[in-house]
């Protein structure tokens, strides 16, 4: 009887233990679910559902209702929208029940569950189980698409701390008080803090390259870092510290400060100089000049050092509180200065923001013209940049000085001085000045309206010298623009400035082959083979293909240079080439041109004594008057063979080497004569429209003979009259092209290997063609 007493207890226990998660889950549901929220049906197109969460908005934002509950109520209205407002979303959630697209599938299901357990006193805890993931925690998860987007972006900015965890962990248990001691420290000095859940950001864990719990990763400039020490507050700490990189703060003393502040004008930049007790550069200080590096130089002065006392005693510093002075073009008299005994992260980031930029900065990159001259939004938010074009040299000084004079004692809000360099900056310059160089220093006025560039502007006329006449003329026009802003009436769309300050290519490469070095001896270091793996791969793809190559070439290149004794058969060989030519003369050509060189004293020499084995030149013959006619034809009738990459195309000027061809066929005339052969073809003083294709290591060539157009150029007789002279030379100029017409059914003979071969014994040089031609003249 005791024991089905326990048992009915038990099972009355149970089914009321399943009742409250039927219940809570009912609840959760209703409350998660979007279309209830916004108090819309399933089938509300999406014109109701945005009309539905206008009314909402409305109803619940903050500043309109002052219920508690009106923030939350808010965010879920808001939150819903998203979801129907995005058919791939609401198709998920109306299938799978999913409200997050970064939430695998059915895990809102069970988010009923989650929160009933959470706040149930039968929790996990009963059984001694690790719990998953802590309450506070929650604002620092990270998903793949707002790591990307925010985080990644935001590292160059501040370093991330970001731990990656997972549920079950029991690792993660035993750092967990030292986590959350270093989060309390390191998140006030602008440390970025997020957390990484392997089991429902897999995707993001591999981005990050983590495949085990707990880690914990460092990100700066977009760059991931492992850590590997113990898991000790200091550890982290100094961890962050050597993320960062190293010349971010200068050392400051009595010797160097001079140098260090007249460095203003090389950096472009404002100097800060802190002035401390400790001898070491607070970490706080640190991150300040990482978020700041591109626009403000930092400098940090240790107190208690003896070798200050002569810059302690020249700014007048306080030592029982740190203090941060701001210096810009004047060395001597800071703009600018903070002294607190707590110094917090706020309070300097408010003071360098405040004074990012010179009086009078230099335009040295579009980021710069586009931060200090911001394009028109609103009428009473103009901003108007006053730029000098000047020159960088010292002649050029005084009236630079004058300008920030000026712009000294002419502050407000709406004007912004600069200058530029004409030379460095000349794209810009020649816009604004009409496509003219300006020999003198001249004052333009202008207003960003557009992102594209587009300006409208006016220069001051008279240029400018720095003289009171100049400065008063300046001041007059500017009190005009602000009575008037149509004063300014040119419009011009300027050029994307040139980057003076960017790195050398060099120097870009050199950084990021170090940086990959660093990664590969990480991972020797500390990574599994399971992720060293891809690294390796690489390393042996790369080997393997360089030794690959060696040895190859080492293989092929005597056979390629040794010259090949001549076969007593000359017919096997000709049909070994024909079949090779005709192999690749079915390669289709890889330019949409025939490139055709002209032979002269330079380029006869590696076109055709000394042309590779197996390669042929193809030569065209012209004079001056058929050039551009035949040159047209040849190109059109040999490029379905310009494919062949042992094919090349010359042209020989026979106005030029009038000599060269009858020396060759005369030199092969007596080869043939001496082989008991005859020559039939009578040897024309004509060469016009005639092609070779020469082989320059075997020493033979085929000859194509032009086609019979009708016209005799020897024909000058007297007798015909002036219109007629006229009328045949038209009808040649039109007639000569003809010529080439049957160059490609020659041409595929050539390729086949079927045209007969006229030997030399050497090939004619074009210097002693032109000698003889010389003499004979």
């Amino acid at each position: 009887k005791l024991w089905v007493f326990l048992r009915t207890v038990i099972c009355s226990f149970l089914a009321f233990i399943l009742l409250i998660l039927s219940v809570q889950l009912v609840k959760t549901s209703s409350e998660h679910d979007p279309y209830k929220i916004l108090g819309v049906g399933r089938s509300a197109s999406q014109t109701e559902i945005k009309r539905a969460y206008k009314n909402l908005a409305k109803e619940w934002h903050p500043d309109k209702n002052k219920d508690p509950k009106a923030e939350e109520m808010f965010i879920k209205v808001s939150k819903s929208y998203e979801i129907l407002s995005n058919e791939e979303r609401r198709s998920n959630f109306d299938r799978y029940g999913q409200m997050d697209e970064n939430q695998p599938f059915g895990q809102s299901q069970h988010q009923g569950f989650r929160g009933f357990h959470n706040s149930f006193y039968f929790d996990e805890s009963f059984f001694h189980f690790p719990r998953s993931r802590d309450f506070a925690d929650s604002k620092y998860l990270l998903h793949h698409a707002q790591f990307n987007s925010d985080v990644l972006p935001d590292s160059h900015k501040r370093p991330y701390l970001i731990k990656v965890t997972s549920e079950w962990c029991f690792a993660c248990i035993h750092i967990e008080p030292v986590w959350k001691e270093t989060v309390q420290e390191l998140e006030p000095l602008g440390v970025g803090i997020g957390i990484v859940d392997l089991g429902y950001e897999r995707r993001l864990a591999n981005q990050l390259g983590a495949h085990r719990a707990p880690s914990i990763i460092g990100l700066v400039n977009g760059r991931v870092t492992f850590f590997h020490q113990a898991v000790v507050r200091e550890h982290l700490r100094q961890f962050i510290e050597n993320l960062l990189p190293q010349r971010l703060v200068e050392k400051i003393t009595d010797d160097n400060y001079l140098a260090y502040l007249d460095n203003w004008h090389a950096e472009n930049k404002p100097s800060v100089v802190l002035f401390d007790q400790v001898p070491v550069v607070p970490l706080l200080y640190k991150l300040t000049a990482f978020a700041f590096r591109d626009y403000v130089r930092f400098g940090y002065v240790d107190q208690g050092d003896t070798h200050n006392t002569r810059l302690l005693r020249q700014f007048n510093i306080n030592t029982y509180a740190p203090t941060m002075l701001l210096f810009k073009e004047d060395t001597e008299k800071p703009v600018d200065i903070i002294q607190a005994r707590g110094m917090k992260r706020q309070i300097m980031d408010e003071f360098v923001s405040n004074n990012k930029f010179l009086q009078v900065p230099r335009l040295v990159n579009q980021q710069l013209f586009d931060e200090l001259c911001p394009v028109k939004q609103f009428h009473r938010r103009r901003k108007y940049c006053v730029l000098l074009i000047t020159g960088e040299e010292q002649a050029f000084l005084p009236g630079n000085k004058a300008f920030l004079d000026f712009a000294s004692a002419n502050k407000k809000e709406v004007l912004r001085f600069a200058y530029v360099y004409q030379r460095q900056q000349q794209p810009l310059c020649l816009a604004l000045l009409h496509n003219q160089a300006a020999l003198s220093p001249q004052v333009v006025i202008l207003e960003r309206r557009s992102q594209a560039g587009k300006v409208l502007y006016r220069s001051v006329s008279g240029g400018w010298n720095g003289s009171e006449e100049d400065k008063y003329r300046l001041h007059e026009q500017l009190e005009l623009l602000q009575k008037d802003p149509t004063y300014l009436s040119s419009d011009t769309t300027l050029p994307e400035l040139n980057n003076e300050m960017a790195p050398m290519f060099l120097i870009q490469w050199m950084n990021a082959a170090y940086d990959y070095i660093l990664q590969i001896y990480d991972d020797l270091l500390y990574s599994n083979w399971r992720e060293m793996m891809p690294i390796l791969s690489l390393i042996f793809s790369a080997l393997f293909i360089l030794f690959g190559t060696v040895i190859i070439q080492a293989f092929s290149e005597p056979g390629e240079t040794k010259p090949r004794k001549p076969k007593p058969k000359e017919q096997p060989q000709a049909e070994e080439d024909a079949s090779s030519r005709a192999s690749t003369s079915s390669r289709p050509p890889k330019k949409d041109f025939v490139e055709v060189t002209e032979l002269t004293d330079i380029t006869y020499t590696s076109n055709l004594v000394k042309l590779r084995p197996g390669h042929i030149n193809v030569v065209l013959v012209l004079t001056n008057a058929s050039k551009t006619a035949l040159l047209r034809k040849f190109a059109k009738e040999v490029f379905s063979f310009s494919g062949t990459q042992t094919l090349h195309f010359s042209f020989l000027n026979a106005d030029k080497h009038r000599h060269w061809m009858p020396s060759l066929l005369r030199s092969a005339t007596d080869v043939m004569q001496s082989e008991g052969h005859s020559d039939e073809d009578e040897e024309s003083s004509d060469y016009t429209g005639h092609v070779l294709a020469l082989n320059g290591y075997k020493k033979y060539f085929c000859l194509f003979r032009p086609v019979f157009t009708g016209d005799d150029p020897n024909d000058s007789s007297s007798e015909t009259s002036f219109s007629d002279s006229r009328r045949k030379s038209r009808s040649r100029s039109r007639s000569i092209h003809h010529k080439l017409d049957r160059l490609g059914l020659w041409m595929e003979r050539l390729m086949e290997g079927t045209l007969p071969r006229l030997r030399v014994p050497a090939w004619p040089a074009l210097e002693e063609t032109i000698n003889n031609s010389s003499t004979e003249s």
